[in-house]
Order: structure tokens, then C-alpha cells, then sequence
């Protein structure tokens, strides 16, 4: 049955460490499409069908993509299994996205609109307002902040534990940070039942990605900073690149002082090389400018 036989390819990328949440989330989606055709099995007809579905040619692409990949791989047992092809939307431009860096205005409106979600007095306004606040505040990965749990709420910072390269690492906070944990926490003690997760549900459980994720485009919606579905714009991890980038621009000074910057931020974001975190650095106004500044001082003569 398509089902199972989705299950133990999951389980299978899941067994050789890879957390495969997207694609098993995508994979399962198609199960239910394509068993309610009748189909056991991968066939190009409605893999396509599936894949159209999507509201962007990025997304199709993406979906076929992951269907294509579990089609190969159950082809070797079971010959029924048709593989699609690999262009049937065109060729993808690949292209790197271009983050949208939050001003500070942006992240006061998107933590507003989360303040005003229903039902008022319960525990959904300010978990929202608090996860997207320490996102904002520590460049944490979504999934990072989504997987704490109550005892990873430390008087030194935040555990973070065996995350994205399986490091363990503990996130310092700023004062304001840490009060307005301790400030959902008592309110959590009240509302949240027991649940030793620290960010939970209407239902008292851990929170989901596809959940937050849902209610995040809702919220940049609701605030203009994105069109309808399929219309380009800000998600949640360009708050982590906005952490980074605002991070460095308050660093003042030379060569050796920004590489002590890069590093101790590489740190605290949880990369595996400090050459990850200049990935997250995109062309702001006060970046340029020293920038500018660094390249007139090395072509007058000086040090950059």
C-alpha cells in the first residue's frame, strides 16, 4: 500500500539521522491525493496532477521533486512505481532568495497581530507573541525554538539541544529576553497543562511547525507584508537572518574585531563553520556604508 510503503522510506532517511519533516509531510499529502484516485502506487499522471496543485512554479517543482525521488527508490522493489519526469514545470531558475530583513516597526506589528489572535485569555496570543519575540531576539532556528522544553530554561540562557549538526549548545539572553520567558512561563503554569514542552497548543501539546507556520502567514497577511498564497515575501527564518545581520552591523571596528564578531555569532547561531554564518549577511544600508568605508581606506593606501 502506497501508505506503508511511504512510512518506511520516511523511517528509513529519519534512521540515517535526517529529521526528512518537510518531505514526509509533502509525502503523505500525495499519499492522500493519489489514494483517493485508486492508485497503490506512483504513477506520472497524478504525480503531475498533485504537483499543479501548488500555488507557485517553485512549489510544484518541489513537490515533484520529492515524489520523484521516492518513485526511484521504490521502483527497485516494485516495478509498478513510475517515475515523473524531472522538468514537466520547466527548469527552475536557481536562484538564491533574498531574505527579508524585519525592521524593528515590522517585528512591533507582527508581535501586535499575534497579541490580538483568538481566543482572547487563552494561551494561543501570547505563545505566538512570545515564540516569534525569541526568535527575533536570538536568531533561533524554528524548529530549535519549537523543540524546548521546560527544563532547557535555564538562569544562564537557553539549551539547545542536538539541533541541526547535533550540537548541544546553551544561547545566553538579554535581560528583556529573559523576562518575557519568565513572563509566558507563569502564565504557562496556569493554562499549559503538562506538557513538558515549553511553547504548547489550544490542546495543552507540543506546538507543530505546519501549525506555526500557517499562522505565521496569516499574521504578515493580516499586517501587509505579504500578498495571497503563492506571492513571494517575508517567512519566519528571515528573522534569524535579520538577528544576524543587525548583530553585525553594531559591531564597530577592524579586520580583527569583525572576524571576533563573525566567530562568536557563528557560535551563538549554532553554525558548524564560521563561513555559514556569512550567508545570513545581506546588503543593509549601514553595511554598505562600511563597506564603502573599507574599500576607499584600501584603495587610498590604507588598511582595510
Amino acid at each position: 500500500m502506497l501508505s506503508n510503503d511511504i512510512t518506511r522510506y520516511v523511517e528509513l532517511h529519519r534512521a540515517m539521522g535526517l529529521k526528512f519533516r518537510q518531505q514526509a509531510c509533502l509525502l503523505r499529502h500525495f499519499a492522500s491525493f493519489a489514494m483517493a484516485r485508486g492508485d497503490c502506487c506512483v504513477l506520472v499522471e497524478t504525480a503531475v496532477g498533485w504537483a499543479r496543485e501548488a500555488p507557485s512554479t517553485a512549489q510544484r517543482h518541489e513537490r515533484l521533486q520529492v515524489v520523484r525521488r521516492f518513485a526511484r527508490h521504490m521502483q527497485a522493489e516494485d516495478e509498478r512505481y513510475e517515475v515523473p519526469p524531472a522538468h514537466a514545470f520547466g527548469r527552475p531558475k536557481r536562484r538564491r532568495r533574498m531574505p527579508h530583513i524585519y525592521t524593528p516597526d515590522e517585528i512591533a506589528r507582527l508581535l501586535g497581530a499575534a497579541a490580538q489572535l483568538t481566543p482572547r485569555g487563552s494561551i494561543r496570543p501570547p505563545t505566538y507573541v512570545t515564540l516569534f519575540a525569541l526568535i527575533a531576539s536570538t536568531g533561533l532556528r524554528i524548529s530549535e525554538a519549537l523543540s524546548l522544553q521546560l527544563d532547557d530554561i535555564t538562569g544562564d540562557g537557553l539549551i539547545i539541544r542536538q539541533t541541526k549538526f547535533r550540537k548541544t549548545r546553551l544561547v545566553p539572553l538579554h535581560t528583556t529576553a529573559q523576562r518575557g520567558l519568565e513572563c509566558y512561563l507563569a502564565l504557562r503554569s496556569k493554562l499549559g497543562g503538562t506538557d513538558r514542552s515549553f511553547f504548547v497548543s489550544l490542546r495543552r501539546t507540543k506546538l507543530s511547525y505546519v501549525t506555526v507556520s500557517h499562522v505565521f502567514l496569516e499574521l504578515v497577511r493580516s499586517i501587509g507584508l505579504r500578498g495571497g498564497p503563492g506571492s513571494p515575501g517575508p517567512c519566519i527564518h528571515d528573522l534569524r537572518h535579520t538577528f544576524a545581520v543587525r548583530a553585525l552591523e553594531k559591531c564597530d571596528g577592524g579586520d580583527e574585531e569583525v572576524s571576533r564578531h563573525i566567530l562568536a555569532l557563528s557560535t551563538y547561531l549554532g553554525h558548524a563553520h564560521p563561513s555559514d554564518t556569512y550567508w545570513y549577511l545581506q546588503a543593509t544600508p549601514k553595511l554598505m556604508d562600511g563597506i564603502a568605508r573599507a574599500g576607499e581606506a584600501l584603495f587610498e593606501g590604507g588598511g582595510a
